[in-house]
């Protein structure tokens, strides 16, 4: 097989050839589009699930779609060390700019750019003492208008996000359409942050604004937003984006085959489900490894067999293996043990837990080490804050990644 005309595309946040199994996702997104440019009340939207399931891949596809719709749109990827302020100042910035040449009144995309401009401004962290910051933490936005003052400066977070985005809302009703925020990695942001930005959306909701944010997150992304806000659990409308099915799996196979003029036998697609368990970003490195190895077309599953050990190969360096690295010892030790815990309900061949639905409990952990789990808690939290594994519900832990546990159990101590 022709590599150069290889249609397959194993990369973090790079769109595949064919996204098969999230029509339900777009097909929701358009009804929320078109709700709010009738002036319906919607809800922003929350997209949340395990490392490698296409969550960014989808937010960028439902920016399009905004796009496509003349809104203005922005997107931004949360930091657990960056403030909100400057990124989402970035997006709205953007997003107004590409509403500006439809609007009429030039004065008022200058009075919200100074809005903006203030808003970004208070960004800059103080001196000791309440002393000026210094020239290299000051952060001018790129806006030519002076900035505001009044509004959307008054150093509270929750106060001038409001203010801000009800500003901006008001520019894109001004042109008959709307703004949305994309976020990705949205469990990153600092509560203070997170906390402003429930006030926010709920503000937003009620005054029925035409702007919404999208975000995407890890699984425990509801759990942080409800620690910010009791109410964010009827504040967003959340998606859970999973593993595709057998279908939706074959489809992202053979569509992108086809139009390269290639089949695959029924029982190499049965042996690329089983390998990839319908994860997205793995289907599409078996897919990649198994061209790149298949003589001709149809694709038997013994091409499976002699390319899969190279995309295991691939997956567990720049997949599992850059993630493994950026643990601890510690922290490694309780990993293993997750990992040997994983498989208590089932056996290898059954995936029991290593499926990564379900989670772990911690005491479990402590019991299998030999510890008390309180002196577990640094490694727990450690490796939350790495995005390693997340805690669902209270008392249990599970991997961010899938088949983590699997590649765990294949090194050596």
């Amino acid at each position: 097989m022709d590599p150069v005309r290889n249609p397959y595309a194993p990369g973090a946040g790079q769109r595949p050839p064919e996204l098969a199994g999230r029509g339900r996702e777009l097909d929701v997104f358009d009804i929320v589009l078109e709700r709010i440019a009738r002036g319906r009340p919607e809800r922003s939207l929350m997209l949340t699930g395990l490392r490698g399931v296409g969550k960014t891949v989808l937010l960028n596809t439902l920016r399009s779609q905004a796009i496509n719709r003349l809104w203005g749109s922005g997107k931004i990827e949360a930091r657990p060390d960056q403030s909100l302020r400057r990124p989402i100042a970035a997006a709205l910035h953007m997003a107004v700019r590409e509403l500006a040449p439809r609007h009429r009144a030039p004065d008022r995309i200058d009075t919200f750019l100074g809005v903006l401009k203030a808003f970004a401004q208070r960004s800059a962290p103080a001196g000791r003492g309440g002393a000026a910051p210094k020239l290299r933490d000051r952060w001018q936005p790129g806006i030519d208008v002076p900035a505001a003052s009044g509004r959307a400066d008054s150093g509270d977070i929750e106060i001038d996000l409001v203010e801000l985005l009800s500003d901006a809302a008001g520019v894109a009703a001004d042109v008959g359409t709307g703004i949305a925020v994309f976020i990705d990695e949205m469990q990153d942001l600092g509560a203070e942050d997170v906390s402003a930005l429930c006030a926010a959306c709920h503000e937003l909701s009620q005054l029925g604004a035409p702007l919404i944010v999208v975000g995407a997150g890890l699984p425990h992304l509801p759990a942080v937003l409800s620690a910010a806000k009791s109410y964010s659990e009827r504040l967003f409308r959340y998606q859970r984006i999973d593993r595709l099915d057998r279908i939706a799996a074959d489809q992202a196979l053979c569509a992108p085959a086809e139009r390269e003029e290639v089949e695959y036998e029924q029982k190499a697609l049965d042996l690329l489900y089983e390998k990839s368990g319908g994860y997205p970003y793995f289907v599409q490195a078996y897919g990649k490894a198994t061209w790149d190895h298949a003589p001709r077309s149809p694709i038997t599953a013994a091409d499976v067999r002699v390319a899969a050990p190279e995309a295991e190969a691939e997956l567990a360096v720049g997949f599992f293996g850059s993630r493994f690295e950026r643990a601890t010892p510690a922290e490694r030790e309780y990993m293993r043990a997750m990992a040997t815990l994983s498989l208590v309900d089932g056996d290898a061949e059954s995936g029991g837990r290593d499926d990564m639905d379900a989670a772990v409990p911690t005491a479990e952990i402590a019991r299998a080490l030999g510890r008390k789990p309180a002196s577990l808690s640094p490694a727990r939290d450690a490796l939350i804050k790495k995005g390693l594994i997340y805690s669902g519900e209270r008392g249990t832990v599970a991997f961010t990644v899938p088949h983590f546990g699997r590649y765990l159990r294949t090194q050596p101590a």
